[in-house]
């Protein structure tokens, strides 16, 4: 290692949570936070879930034809389909 490069360092202290509020501090802030969120508007939000579901169906409809393609394969290596 060369002089002009500096050992990277853990750092000395970590953030940690302050527990000392309680659970009612928890639900103030958690308030707090959620005000903050930019929550999208309903028609887009319509829009992605409708996107979602049908991304969801297609990848159900595709393990389930993967599903019967494999199993036909291993009944044919095992021997048990066309007998």
């Amino acid at each position: 290692m060369s002089k002009t490069q500096q050992p990277l360092e853990a750092p000395t202290s970590v953030a940690t949570p302050k527990f000392n509020r309680g659970v009612r501090g928890f639900f103030a802030e958690v308030g707090r936070e959620m005000r903050k969120v930019h929550w999208p508007p309903h028609t887009e939000t319509t829009r992605l879930t409708g996107i979602v579901l049908a991304v969801c169906g297609m990848v159900v409809i595709f393990m389930v034809a993967l599903n019967y393609v494999f199993n036909y394969a291993m009944a044919l290596l095992m021997g048990t389909k066309g007998s």
